[in-house]
């Protein structure tokens, strides 16, 4: 667990062992709704992102990352004041595919102003690998959907200091600021799947979420462009007239450092 959290969770409960983690319509309501008791400034990345403690009125507390919409660096290809909806569009996108992906995420108002708010994951403790890219090069399900999921979000910045295992071995993919472009941006260092078949259970998946297109509409367009929506929902077209994964291009769908 990075050092800011480590303190942050001392100072709330002096040492003790990490809450359980929360269903996610509970960790959506909390998010919401808690106090913060504590924060730390995030030194790395870009935009300003803050490791923040949430306590509720019952005492209940847990670790979350709070990047508001003030601490956002101007970009030429997003529209400004827009990365921390993008953040929580994320998350909506994944809780209507029921993949369980991204970590709970909410817009609130916080100490510098209104922003995302999205749960901590705790990663697996161990010794760090000789070299990552094996285990997250695996080609398992699981890391099938994330790739999925970046493909569908057109996700440009998948580095894999943005992919995790927690505790108990579950894969979350995190810093989903830089996605739902119109435009084609996808960068990633996850190429396991390029131009394979795409597995049919996660085929039914996409069907079924098209089939829900005035649902996704209505909860999207909440937080994007309807533009960005409607090149959402072509892509997922283009995945189920398709059935397999593009071919990338190593000259425009890495990002800046794999790591």
């Amino acid at each position: 667990m990075p050092d800011l959290f480590l303190e942050l969770r001392d100072e709330r409960g002096e040492g003790e062992a990490p809450p359980e983690p929360l269903a996610d319509a509970e960790a959506v309501a909390f998010l919401a709704t808690a106090g913060f008791s504590g924060m730390r400034l995030i030194p790395w990345g870009s935009n300003y992102s803050f490791a923040v403690a949430l306590e509720d009125e019952d005492g209940r507390a847990q670790m979350a990352v709070y990047k508001p919409e003030s601490g956002e660096a101007p970009l030429y290809d997003f529209p400004p004041g827009t990365l921390h909806r993008r953040e929580t569009a994320a998350y909506v996108l994944d809780a209507l595919m029921g993949w369980g992906l991204v970590p709970p995420t909410v817009i609130r108002d916080g100490p510098h102003g209104v922003g995302s708010v999205q749960l901590y994951v705790e990663p697996e403790a161990g010794e760090p690998e000789a070299d990552p890219r094996v285990t997250w090069g695996d080609t398992t399900i699981e890391l099938e959907r994330l790739v999925l999921f970046d493909h569908l979000a057109n996700n440009a910045d998948r580095k894999l200091s943005h992919c995790l295992r927690d505790s108990r071995g579950k894969i979350w993919g995190i810093d989903h600021g830089l996605t739902f472009n119109v435009e084609p941006k996808l960068k990633t260092v996850l190429w396991q799947f390029v131009e394979c078949p795409i597995r049919p259970e996660l085929m039914d998946d996409l069907i079924a979420l098209r089939i829900n297109e005035p649902v996704l509409r209505d909860v999207m367009e909440a937080l994007l462009e309807p533009a960005e929506v409607t090149a959402l929902l072509a892509r997922v077209d283009r995945f189920i007239d398709t059935g397999r994964y593009p071919r990338l291009n190593p000259h425009r769908n890495i990002p800046y450092g794999w790591w």
